[in-house]
């Protein structure tokens, strides 16, 4: 091949690589001019912002969860100590911070659909219910509705705003805030709460209290027959709680039952290591009674 020759064959493969690089250009810029790529990249938007919103709402749902069990781990010492009220007011300080993350939640869900998030803070959400039944309860020694437990979720937040023809420039206004707990989680966290329950009956007759559980298993007794005229009518997941609950409730009424026929024949600082005994041989699955 002459020298002439591969000058030439070496010309035309740059100039068609030229061509085909401006065909790439074109079709790229085609592309990024396209609706379908531009409506995809809104779409890519949304998506990575709902994302986003999803993990927020998880991390306070995780929070909410952790200060809801630590608050039902100090209420758990009503039995043991002398003021019962000194707990109740602890617990009514930690309720309080729990409730403001809880505000978080509407903060991050104002404007936006609820069900699209709620399986993000759900739990965190029945936590905090059994909690706050189980802090009514004590001090009540009744069930609390969920219309009292949505009438503590408003909150006052202050917004920024611009105040036009103005020397000041913005100014903040308070505005309201409000969360709804589904009735869902609402049975939830009451039928949660009937294990926390079942542990205070056994805690109290390790105190001398003999009274606590016959009352406990009367209440529990009506919990239970609540749930029993839902049924297979409600939500799934109220359905698979009812096993839990059953459980609760036998060992409860098991308790009473030792106490009302052996009570007198076992020493009283014995009987709640015989209760527990009792409980644990009822269900040997259960790893914490």
């Amino acid at each position: 091949m002459s020298k002439r020759e591969g000058e030439g064959g070496a010309r035309k493969r740059k100039t068609d690589f030229t061509e085909v690089q401006k065909s790439d250009d074109h079709d790229n810029g085609a592309q990024i001019s396209s609706p379908v790529i531009s409506a995809f990249k809104v779409f890519q938007q949304e998506l990575d912002t709902k994302h986003d919103k999803y993990e927020r709402l998880v991390k306070i749902s995780r929070d909410i969860t952790i200060e809801s069990k630590r608050t039902i781990f100090l209420l758990h010492r009503v039995t043991s100590v002398p003021n019962a009220e000194e707990v109740l007011h602890e617990a009514d300080v930690k309720l309080d911070g729990v409730r403001q993350k809880i505000g978080l939640i509407a903060e991050e869900l104002r404007g936006e659909d609820l069900y699209q998030f709620h399986r993000a803070f759900t739990p965190g959400i029945q936590e905090y219910v059994e909690a706050v039944s189980f802090h009514h309860f004590i001090r009540h020694r009744t069930l609390i509705s969920l219309e009292e437990v949505n009438a503590r979720l408003v909150f006052m937040r202050h917004e920024r705003t611009d105040a036009k023809g103005s020397s000041e420039g913005s100014r903040s206004s308070p505005a309201v805030l409000t969360f709804q707990v589904t009735p869902t989680d609402y049975l939830l966290g009451v039928a949660d709460l009937t294990g926390e329950l079942m542990r205070m009956c056994i805690s109290s007759v390790g105190n001398g209290d003999m009274d606590t559980p016959f009352k406990l298993s009367d209440f529990l007794r009506e919990i239970h027959d609540g749930f029993s005229y839902i049924g297979n009518t409600g939500p799934y997941e109220v359905s698979k709680k009812l096993h839990t609950l059953r459980q609760s409730l036998g060992k409860v009424e098991d308790a009473c039952y030792t106490l009302r026929v052996r009570g007198s024949e076992i020493p009283k600082h014995m009987l709640a290591d015989v209760l527990s005994s009792r409980t644990a041989i009822m269900d040997p699955d259960e790893g914490v009674v």
